[in-house]
């Protein structure tokens, strides 16, 4: 019998190569995640806590001017890390709520995670064209505390898919990878998630071409396990 490749087969099979190559050309989870957002109430006590958890004090990051966030940040590979993201008393709160629901929090959580990527705009329309909207494609700054400004675009992190099991995208562009100064000591061994709805989420992370593993859960989840002096450790929102 002949297989009839539609249009429409061969667009889903491009943006799925183009999710696979926008995040490492082998595919493999590892080579995907540019980094895992953990946000607090309070920069200082998210800090602490995974000082604590993991045995590695995180270094500054730097500010979000305009956001009212700042972060501090922990490598968890040589192009992967963990942000600990929290209000910046320096900055006026702005009219908009915080990201990542950071002005509601009680205490720190793992949010979401960040996937690395390329040619944004185009993988945005391509996602939106089979269902999965990302939203626009904005561009970020931060300086560090040195005086480096890094500047990168991003898809929306405003904008949530799957209760965020559905990461946003990062393009660093000609910036240094904040890995490379962040506070070393961890390593991402694996990245997981549960939902109520595998199928329907399980399609959209075939259609952005990531390899995050999925099983049903009563609630939507995202576990990471990092290996650190503390040994292995388990966070999850």
């Amino acid at each position: 019998m002949k297989r009839c490749v539609t249009a429409s087969m061969v667009m889903l099979a491009g943006l799925m190569a183009t999710g696979r190559a926008a995040a490492g050309k082998s595919g493999d989870l590892l080579d995907q995640v540019d980094h895992l957002v953990y946000a607090t109430p309070d920069l200082n006590a998210g800090i602490d806590t995974l000082e604590r958890l993991l045995g590695v004090r995180a270094t500054a990051g730097g500010q979000h001017p305009g956001l009212g966030t700042r972060n501090a940040l922990i490598a968890l590979g040589p192009s992967s890390y963990i942000e600990i993201i929290g209000p910046d008393p320096d900055q006026a709160k702005s009219k908009e709520p915080r990201r990542f629901g950071i002005d509601d929090l009680k205490v720190p959580t793992l949010v979401t995670w960040v996937a690395k990527g390329s040619q944004l705009e185009r993988f945005a329309a391509d996602a939106r064209l089979h269902g999965v909207d990302l939203g626009e494609v904005q561009s970020g700054s931060r300086k560090r505390p040195d005086g480096v400004v890094l500047s990168w675009r991003y898809t929306d992190p405003r904008v949530v898919v799957a209760n965020r099991i559905v990461p946003y995208f990062i393009d660093w562009g000609t910036s240094p990878h904040p890995a490379l100064t962040a506070a070393k000591g961890a390593s991402l061994l694996g990245l997981r998630a549960e939902h109520p709805d595998v199928r329907r989420v399980q399609n959209m992370l075939d259609r952005l071409g990531l390899e995050l593993p999925l099983q049903r859960g009563s609630a939507p989840a995202l576990i990471a396990t990092i290996s650190s002096p503390n040994g292995r450790v388990e966070l999850r929102n």
